[in-house]
This record gives C-alpha cells, sequence and structure tokens, in this order.
C-alpha cells in the first residue's frame, strides 16, 4: 500500500527576556474583547544579519468555538517595539471566562523562519473587566513547537493516467504549509517541513496533527490519502471524529513527545480519513 516517510519533533526556543505592556477590556455593546498592545522592552535579540522585525500574536486557550489567532503589525530595526494597536475578539462574556488570553511576541523572517520571543498569558476566568489601566508582564519561555518533516510518499495509488501529488497539513485551501507539487510520480519526495507553533505541554494530549495527499487535476485536487497524529482519544473532553490516530500513529506522537529536541522517524501507511473531503478546487 501507499506509505509516507516522516520526521516529527517537539523543539524549544531562543532565551527570552523584556517585557509587554497592555490592557484588556469587554465592551459590552458590542459583545468584543480588546486587547490593546502598547509595547515590548528589551526583547532578546535575534541574529544581526536577519534584521529586526517584531510583532505580537493573541489566541485564546482552548477556544473551541475556534476564533483564531490575531497579529499586531510587524515593527522593524528595534529591540522596543510601539504598536499601539487594537486586537479584537467577537465573543461573548460567558464564553470569555473560559479561557486564557495567550500573547506571544515573534521575529519575523521573509523566508518564514519565525523566531519565538517570550509570552505571556492571563487565566480570564476571574479577571475583573473594570481593570482596563495597563499591564506590564515579564515575557516567559513556552515548551516549544512541533516541526513535522514530510520526506516522501511511496506506491501512491494511481488514479488518474498520472498524478501531480502534494502533501497539505489540513484542508484548508490557503494552508501556506503545504508542499510543492511534483509532476507525473507516485513516488514523490518532499523533504518539506511544517511547523505549528503556539504548541504547549498540555496541548500535546488534546491536539491532532493531519497529512493528506492529494493528486492535483486541473478541475480539482482529488484526496489519495492521509493519517492523523495523536494519542487518538478526546480533544479537551469531547468526542470529535477527527481523533482517530491508529495505534502505529499514536506510537510516533508517543515517541515525539518522550523524545523532545530530538526528530523521530516513521514510514506510515496511508488511509482514508474519517470526516475529510475527498476532493478539493
Amino acid at each position: 500500500g501507499s506509505v509516507m516517510t516522516i520526521y516529527g519533533g517537539d523543539f524549544g526556543n531562543l532565551e527570552v527576556q523584556g517585557n509587554i505592556e497592555f490592557s484588556i477590556n469587554y465592551i459590552q455593546r458590542l459583545q468584543e474583547f480588546h486587547i490593546f498592545v502598547a509595547q515590548c522592552r528589551d526583547l532578546a535579540a535575534v541574529d544581526p544579519k536577519r534584521g529586526r522585525s517584531d510583532y505580537v500574536k493573541s489566541y485564546l486557550f482552548p477556544d473551541k468555538a475556534n476564533l483564531g489567532k490575531r497579529k499586531t503589525s510587524v515593527k522593524k530595526k528595534t529591540l522596543n517595539p510601539t504598536f499601539n494597536e487594537i486586537l479584537r475578539y467577537r465573543v461573548r462574556m460567558e464564553y470569555l471566562r473560559t479561557q486564557t488570553l495567550i500573547l506571544s511576541v515573534w521575529h519575523h523572517d521573509t523566508f518564514g523562519r519565525n523566531s519565538f520571543l517570550g509570552e505571556v498569558d492571563m487565566d480570564l476566568s476571574k479577571w475583573d473587566f473594570d481593570h482596563t489601566q495597563m499591564i506590564r508582564l515579564a515575557l516567559k519561555a513556552r515548551v516549544g513547537e512541533i516541526h513535522i518533516w514530510v520526506k516522501e510518499c511511496k506506491n501512491l495509488p494511481l488514479i488518474r493516467a498520472a498524478i501531480d501529488p502534494y502533501v497539505k497539513p489540513d484542508t484548508s485551501r490557503k494552508s501556506r504549509q503545504k508542499t510543492r507539487v511534483l509532476r507525473r510520480t507516485v513516488d514523490p519526495v518532499f523533504n518539506h517541513t511544517m511547523v505549528y507553533d503556539g504548541i504547549r505541554d498540555r496541548d500535546l494530549d488534546e491536539a491532532c496533527v493531519e497529512l493528506t495527499v492529494w493528486d492535483r487535476d486541473r478541475l480539482a485536487s482529488n484526496l489519495l490519502g492521509g493519517l492523523r497524529l495523536g494519542v487518538g482519544t478526546t480533544s479537551y473532553g469531547s468526542l470529535v471524529d477527527w481523533m482517530d490516530s491508529t495505534p502505529a500513529e499514536v506510537a510516533l506522537w508517543e515517541r515525539m513527545k518522550s523524545n523532545p529536541n530530538e526528530w523521530v522517524e516513521a514510514v506510515l501507511p496511508l488511509r482514508m480519513l474519517n470526516s475529510a473531503k475527498t476532493a478539493s478546487k
């Protein structure tokens, strides 16, 4: 059958220093959560050859409603960037009370090698939203990020005279992490790395990395198979149809968790996935 060779790793980051200044507010009449990002100070210096380009990213955890991330603009050539920007979430207060706000600071690289510079988190369950004054918190390190290196596929199904395969990490057409398309081969070699940021220790038992292989045709792309890396049970206490990892897929995930900062390798069989689309325009 068809197989995919992949490497996975849970990696740490640069040494963290500096602080972030911000305020939060809930606008009742708009039902909006506002985060005013004022500035960062004394950020860690990245390789000087890459210059300075920093931004702040926000997300809520565990965010079962998939409200997504927000980002400030990128500020260049300073270790002390001033943003003065508002990040907005349309959300009900009762949902917000179940969340933790995470603000992370990143160095932006034009080649996609963004560097994590630190983060802060706030438990919103007991936060007094009448407190709208500025808050200054020291940035702290977080566990790391997951790197998935898609090496190659073998013996892909020949669903037409010649196939043009590629791999993507989810069902989104807009994913920037998908591999290039390789023409007319059932044994593509990609050597492509996908990076998942914002991953904490507690996320590893709740998250799932989905990799799907597609044949790009002129009118649509057709699913050739896929796999799901995770613990294969529930996500944050909820039964979900995408947490259905096979024993081999679970074994690779567990090996990655047990060997931080190291690559672990596996050759895994492709399969048709529950709830996955079989065609994509």
